[in-house]
């Protein structure tokens, strides 16, 4: 007779370090990870709810070739994690989740794909809510949402909220006014040159808010004609080559709108300004670079806190989108930024850290337990 008895795992390389990040690294404490497959469309992804203490985990989807599923597993970790952070200062009542396609969407994206995609969020039955982000657009979650009521970020035909950009420039503008007013005294950037790196979807909204403000604006764009259709509306604006050139120029504030790990070594030792505040992700190349940026005297406004603009938008979708409903609970963002420096001056602290400390600790409120001792930075 065949033995069927089970055998000791073997283990491809990197499944430990998953394991390791999951149940004991320092970002451990996910609740839930989901691993799907489709194999008759190909679907691939990963689903990981970092905290539902706040309410249903809401975060968008991200379709990537990724090198490995491992990769694809640590990203899906460590958006989740942010997510939840981001949720907790935007006051919303979510928790933090994120998923991964892996896969190039040029290539394997179909509407099947998709609506497979769809009946794996609505197996969570409502503890996770999706949303676009890079690679998935508002016309994916339309897809997504035939077979999913869990899905956001949709059109408005379809009784969505559409782009997402116009809210998130608008929270970016309130946070830079915020560190305006904490660095400066006033909560406007007349008068200041301000330096934005990438005029895509949010950064030439936040180009208007701050002409519409009286600000002397320098941009940079990888993308020749978005550079032109910002200059061709407003010839007094001014463009440099590319972002090295862009951190040298003499600026008082930097805006960051493209790529995340914008603020590495070399960026933070040649920049002139002294407010760095943008709509980019995970704009920290490595930890300690926000001790980095204090210690030159640079006021940082912590990216996921100024760019929530977008995830107060498709969670206020949810509830029958009302855009004038939503710009109000965005405007608090700049409540939220000045809160965060005026703890950071009182801990000590660069805004990064006093940032995480309050998401921390609304989220242990919301457990009814302490925040552990190794958390608090």
């Amino acid at each position: 007779m065949t033995d069927v008895r089970p055998t000791s795992p073997k283990h491809s390389p990197g499944t430990e370090s998953v394991l390791h990040t999951l149940f004991r690294s320092d970002l451990a404490g996910h609740e839930q990870v989901v691993l799907c497959q489709d194999r008759a469309t190909g679907l691939k992804a990963v689903i990981a709810l970092h905290s539902t203490a706040l309410g249903p985990a809401l975060g968008g989807t991200r379709f990537h070739p990724y090198a490995s599923e491992e990769e694809a597993v640590q990203d899906a970790l460590n958006l989740s994690r942010g997510m939840s952070y981001k949720n907790a200062l935007a006051g919303l009542e979510h928790g933090g989740g994120k998923a991964v396609i892996i896969g190039d969407p040029d290539e394997i994206k179909t509407e099947q794909l998709l609506l497979a995609y769809g009946r794996f969020v609505a197996s969570l039955g409502g503890r996770y809510v999706t949303a676009c982000d890079v690679g998935t657009y508002v016309q994916d979650m339309d897809v997504v949402a035939r077979e999913c009521r869990w899905a956001t970020g949709r059109s408005p035909e379809q009784g969505g909220a559409g782009d997402s950009s116009v809210l998130t420039a608008f929270g970016v503008f309130q946070g830079m006014r915020a560190a305006a007013a904490h660095q400066w005294g006033e909560p406007t950037l007349r008068g200041r040159r301000v330096g934005v790196a990438g005029v895509g979807k949010v950064g030439h909204h936040l180009v208007e808010h701050l002409i519409e403000d009286g600000a002397q604006v320098v941009i940079t764009d990888v993308r020749a004609d978005a550079v032109a259709r910002i200059t061709g509306r407003h010839p007094e604006v001014t463009a440099v080559p590319d972002a090295a050139a862009l951190v040298r120029t003499p600026l008082d504030v930097y805006a960051p709108c493209a790529l995340g790990g914008a603020l590495d070594d070399v960026t933070v030792a040649a920049l002139t300004a002294t407010v760095v505040c943008g709509a980019a992700n995970n704009q920290l190349a490595h930890p300690g670079v926000e001790k980095d940026l204090a210690d030159r005297g640079i006021l940082y406004a912590p990216d996921y806190v100024v760019n929530a603009g977008g995830v107060i938008q498709v969670a206020d979708e949810l509830h029958g989108f009302d855009f004038d409903r939503a710009k109000a609970k965005a405007a608090t963002i700049y409540d939220t930024t000045l809160a965060i420096f005026d703890r950071a001056r009182l801990d000590g602290v660069p805004p990064a850290v006093a940032a995480d400390r309050l998401a921390e600790a609304r989220m242990a409120e919301a457990r009814g337990t302490r925040v552990p001792r190794q958390t608090q930075r």
